[in-house]
């Protein structure tokens, strides 16, 4: 049976809008302990994360970037903020001082002045709906982290982020999608050359 990236993309949001703020907040646990047990941080000098939208019960990655700034002080962490009309993000740099806002998708960044461009990070954390076993991912059908991911460098590591487990394949995953050098999920660490 052909899965596509459109029929993933509603079984998904339906699967992850089901789950409870419980089942999400220890997903969110145990993806953060695995991400610390299988991360080698001493070479990442810039973080990018993602930061969760409630409301689509995404996976919580501050579990993560508070860690890494109790542990890791020296590393600079950064988020998105969008801008959905030229599909693109900017990282601003944030910590535990910064305001947030919220913008008309409801989606909070961080307000600050401190950016950093794609081609500066080592370890990006991807949101993503759905991944397969090949690497490739199933977002929100904008194309945003896609096109944010292609301008990373080739030694950039790129985690994608998730609560359930890998589809065996998405079919119409295509060459302007950016494969992934690994995926978390509560369970498990899935890994691509």
């Amino acid at each position: 049976m052909e899965v596509n990236k459109a029929e993933l993309r509603k079984i998904y949001l339906k699967k992850r809008g089901e789950l409870s703020l419980a089942e999400v907040a220890a997903a969110s646990k145990h993806i953060a302990e695995r991400f610390f047990e299988e991360a080698d941080l001493a070479n990442v000098k810039k973080f990018h994360t993602f930061i969760r939208i409630a409301k689509f019960n995404e996976p919580d990655t501050s579990n993560i970037y508070y860690r890494v700034w109790r542990e890791w002080p020296a590393i600079a962490t950064y988020a998105p903020k969008s801008d959905l009309a030229a599909n693109s993000i900017e990282s601003i740099r944030f910590d535990g001082e910064t305001e947030w806002s919220e913008n008309k998708w409801g989606i909070r960044e961080p307000i600050g002045k401190e950016v950093a461009e794609p081609e500066q990070f080592d370890l990006v954390l991807v949101p993503l709906l759905c991944f397969d076993r090949s690497g490739h991912r199933v977002g929100y059908g904008k194309g945003v982290y896609d096109q944010f991911l292609s301008n990373t460098r080739k030694d950039c590591i790129k985690i994608g982020i998730s609560i359930f487990p890998p589809v065996e394949k998405i079919d119409d995953a295509g060459d302007n999608d950016v494969r992934l050098d690994a995926t978390i999920t509560p369970d498990e660490v899935f890994r691509w050359q």
